[in-house]
């Protein structure tokens, strides 16, 4: 296990996605580095990269952590209650985008490595990470390209990786108060040690690698899309979606806020404006109904022609 390779990993990659990013937007990033001073529950560092207030982005960050703790809590032990109270070291990068055009999708991106450190016994190593799409109108195409990038940064590691991962993706990232997924999914994998160290980490890197091509040619073709009052009004409350999964149902979240995470940096991931409304639905037969009864919902993506 060599976790310094897969720091530089990380950093490597959080550097590609933001270049490309200001490069689309035409706006910088700010750039927040951190370190966990002694005494911390947590001791480590990361680096946060933001912009707030963009004409491409709204809001959008791009994190890195490395963090090790003296004992794992509920959310990473869940499914290994075995490796409960080891001590423990995970590293990550972690993205949200939310677009000001209500026609460009938010994304949602992460990459990471997690290690539990049990006395006395072998380190026990696994991966995760995903992307996934929530669309505010939804477009065939580019759900389609979305999907067919990462069944292709998944193929070389087995015919089963993409079509498991997707299902893992359309599970995870669904709104069980209000039998709904978050958006239209994408590719989400956790607890991952098939073939152990070397394979899963170059699976990670398969899909962290993907995620410019995944997302960027969908950003290029609805940024510039016309839009008023009523496009931003459905903008906003959908993203109210976004903000219940968050908080409610995400492991990343979770994990942060009971591990002594930075705060800041966990709910980052946060939209900037928000709406809800009470016992709100659509009209039938316009667009905002459209992402309903055409978009969230599962459909084989991969397997429908263009």
């Amino acid at each position: 296990m060599n976790t310094l390779d897969v720091r530089l990993y990380l950093l490597g990659l959080q550097d590609r996605i933001i270049g490309a990013m200001e490069a689309e937007g035409g706006e910088p990033f700010i750039t927040d580095s951190w370190t966990r001073p002694p005494g911390e529950r947590l001791l480590g560092d990361g680096m946060s990269r933001l912009i707030e207030g963009g004409q491409l982005l709204e809001r959008g960050g791009c994190n890195f952590s490395h963090v090790k703790g003296a004992a794992m809590p509920p959310s990473a032990t869940q499914h290994r209650p075995e490796l409960a109270g080891a001590p423990f070291e995970a590293m990550g990068v972690s993205l949200v985008m939310h677009p000001r055009n209500p026609y460009v999708p938010t994304v949602h991106m992460n990459v990471r490595m997690f290690a539990a450190l049990p006395e006395g016994r072998e380190p026990v190593v696994w991966f995760g990470g995903g992307m996934d799409l929530t669309p505010y109108y939804g477009f065939e195409e580019d759900a389609q390209h979305f999907h067919r990038v990462n069944r292709d940064a998944l193929a070389p590691f087995g015919a089963d990786k993409y079509p498991r991962f997707k299902q893992w993706c359309d599970e995870y990232f669904f709104l069980k108060h209000r039998n709904e997924p978050r958006g239209i999914g994408g590719v989400f994998f956790d607890d991952f040690a098939e073939g152990g160290f070397e394979p899963s980490f170059a699976l990670m890197r398969s899909v962290g690698d993907a995620f410019l091509a995944a997302y960027l040619p969908i950003v290029q073709r609805r940024k510039h899309l016309p839009h008023g009052a009523r496009e931003r009004e459905f903008q906003t409350y959908r993203r109210g979606r976004y903000v219940e999964f968050n908080l409610v149902f995400d492991r990343g979240t979770l994990f942060g806020l009971q591990s002594g995470g930075r705060t800041e940096s966990i709910l980052m991931s946060m939209p900037p404006v928000v709406t809800w409304r009470y016992d709100w639905a659509p009209e039938a037969g316009t667009p905002e109904a459209r992402l309903y009864s055409d978009f969230l919902r599962p459909r084989d993506w991969v397997g429908e022609n263009v």
